[in-house]
């Protein structure tokens, strides 16, 4: 099953999604109307609310809230793009001018603050209090994981332990998230919410690893944004701690100094460390396993339609070029 085939599947659903976002995206406010329609318009693969859709149908739920709850998600990782794209100093993502570069940091990290505000007032609309205890956590959760990226930034000595901590914080528990409310909705007993927990924090590792292997490997054009970008903001990912752990005295020196300075004089050297250590396939192989841990969970949930599209998606989450 592709992508779109994917997409299909759900295509009513996250045609409702997308209007709900529309719609709760207004304000008075002018500013927030330009900056956050031109984030939420940009291209994103929604793949968060596309998660908490196929969650919600593949555990049987009819009702209406996994459109709030989809859009809530989306809402939230906007907020933590805006708030991202400022710390990192990024100007370019989705193959577009980050909303940082064009209307400035002060503007981009308000209007993240109204992104997270409008979702916890969409979701004392939904009514749960044990959603709203998950996505409280979670938006938690993920805060601490940007510190925690942001202590190892420039730190040649963070080991493979912190950085996958990171991963699980940063990334991974939005996923996390929003396979489990799909199961809270569908009213599914502890084994099923915790297994679809479970598949969504192995998916978004997955997908993160993927995405710092890209980030070495992929052209700019085809991921949006600049090759090299995590480690001219000196972010020692996954390949960059492969090296540092096998490779030559001299490897290790120009990945140490790359880390430790940022930017990307050093890139080419780097990326020849990282092909002669097999930095990429080791980084590769690791997404490999967490999307196989993620499918294994799906053998909790009932076979249908919406389960296979769940297998796909991790399976797309390592085979994607962007």
């Amino acid at each position: 099953m592709s992508l779109d085939e994917i997409r299909d599947l759900t295509a009513s659903d996250m045609e409702a999604v997308n209007r709900l976002i529309q719609e709760r995206l207004r304000s008075d406010v002018l500013l927030i109307n330009q900056l956050g329609l031109y984030i939420i318009n940009s291209g994103g693969k929604r793949l968060r609310p596309l998660l908490v859709l196929l969650a919600a149908n593949a555990c049987g739920y009819r009702g209406t809230h996994h459109i709030n709850l989809a859009a809530i998600v989306e809402f939230i990782h906007t907020a933590t793009l805006l708030h991202d794209d400022v710390v990192d100093a990024s100007e370019l993502r989705r193959g577009r001018d980050t909303a940082n570069a064009i209307w400035g940091n002060e503007a981009s990290v308000l209007v993240g603050d109204f992104l997270y505000s409008r979702a916890f007032e969409m979701m004392v609309e939904v009514g749960s209090m044990p959603i709203m205890e998950v996505m409280a956590h979670t938006t938690n959760t993920i805060a601490e994981g940007e510190v925690m990226q942001l202590l190892n930034c420039n730190d040649p000595d963070t080991t493979e332990g912190r950085y996958m901590e990171v991963i699980r914080s940063k990334t991974a528990k939005l996923f996390e998230a929003a396979a489990r409310i799909g199961a809270m909705l569908g009213g599914q007993p502890p084994a099923v919410e915790t297994a679809l927990s479970h598949y969504g924090m192995h998916l978004g590792t997955a997908f993160q690893l993927v995405d710092d292997v890209l980030d070495y490997s992929a052209d700019a054009e085809a991921i949006g944004k600049n090759i090299g970008d995590d480690l001219a903001e000196g972010k020692p990912t996954l390949p960059l701690i492969h090296v540092l752990r096998t490779g030559s005295e001299a490897e290790k020196a120009v990945v140490r100094e790359a880390i430790e300075k940022g930017g990307r004089d050093l890139i080419e050297p780097v990326q020849a460390a990282i092909e002669s250590t097999g930095a990429i396939a080791y980084t590769a192989q690791s997404a490999r396993t967490a999307a196989n841990q993620a499918m294994e969970a799906l053998t909790q949930l009932p076979a249908s339609p919406y389960r296979d599209a769940l297998y796909a998606l991790a399976d797309f989450s390592v085979s994607r070029s962007y």
